[in-house]
């Protein structure tokens, strides 16, 4: 069982008592995230704590991004708002008033409701870049769909793609699936849900970031099925910097270079940085972050908040 937010986690590595987080258990850390479950086995929610840990190409780096826990929960929690679709957020105030997620860890968390969670990644791509790209220069396909000639780096593609992949098990790479691949797994009903909720949901979130003057260019959507109700809902982190690609708008009108027209606001920085400096030869650890890198990176996130939300981080 892959170890997402929503869902109970494998239960490895072992709960693990944290005394700054009082009635919360850890259940699970990842690359970015922690996951806690209340102590009482009656409460079927969970705390997510973004960290402000940074990841590339599958490996943790080092330094963090200082105050990016925080931030990507803040657009998390304001698309959340934005979208008209049911998601895994719970409230997170007792009667009383008070709030229920410890103050230690109040910016960067969310407390969701456990769901069973689908076990695909639903990716959309609205222009062609990254891995897509590379795919797209050598079979004019990405993930398999063909598409026209004469494509460029950072072009906008006819209309968005669905490109599904696996959520393989913890310590395993994720594997770009068809979409035939997705009804074997979840049935043809939901996997037509997932595609087109997926869809919808980018659509909608493209349209608001260009009236900010900011392209969302690509993201991944996770969904789970509600325990109680059985309604596909939206869950994990959703359109945040970590998870999505976005880019300046003007940027890319009067850009002349893919790196001019690709100004990004999200970890593209990291990945350019270290894929400059650093080959994965399976031994050799990544490299420490510049101080300059993550400085960049920190603002860009925080540019990003500030563009789409109208407020200052």
């Amino acid at each position: 069982m892959t170890a997402t937010p929503g869902q109970t986690p494998d239960p490895t590595p072992a709960p693990t008592a944290d005394e700054s987080l009082p009635g919360f258990t850890r259940v699970y850390s990842g690359k970015v995230r922690d996951l806690y479950e209340p102590v009482d086995p009656a409460d079927a929610t969970m705390l997510v704590v973004a960290s402000d840990r940074v990841s590339a190409f599958d490996h943790a780096l080092e330094p963090g991004i200082p105050g990016k826990g925080e931030l990507l929960t803040t657009l998390s929690l304001w698309w959340f708002d934005q979208l008209r679709v049911p998601n895994h957020l719970v409230p997170d105030h007792r009667v009383d008033g008070s709030s229920r997620i410890p103050a230690s860890v109040a910016g960067g968390s969310m407390l969701v409701k456990k769901l069973d969670m689908f076990p695909i990644e639903c990716v959309v791509r609205g222009y062609l870049t990254g891995s897509g790209w590379k795919e797209y220069q050598a079979t004019q396909t990405v993930c398999g769909l063909k598409l026209p000639a004469g494509l460029e780096n950072g072009d906008r593609l006819p209309e968005p793609i669905y490109t599904p992949a696996y959520k393989a098990p913890m310590g395993e790479h994720d594997e770009n699936i068809n979409f035939e691949q997705t009804v074997e797994l979840v049935g043809p009903v939901v996997a037509a849900e997932l595609r087109d909720l997926s869809l919808a949901i980018f659509a909608q979130a493209s349209h608001v970031a260009e009236g900010r003057g900011v392209i969302l260019a690509d993201t991944k959507f996770e969904f789970g099925a509600d325990r109680e109700s059985g309604v596909t809902t939206l869950a994990d982190e959703v359109l945040t910097s970590d998870s999505s690609r976005y880019w300046d708008a003007e940027a890319w009108r009067t850009g002349t270079t893919p790196a001019e027209r690709m100004a990004s606001f999200d970890k593209q920085i990291v990945r350019d940085w270290l894929a400059a400096n650093w080959e994965d030869d399976g031994v050799t650890p990544p490299p420490t972050l510049p101080s300059e890198i993550v400085e960049r990176t920190a603002l860009r996130y925080r540019e990003l908040l500030e563009r789409l939300t109208g407020d200052a981080a």
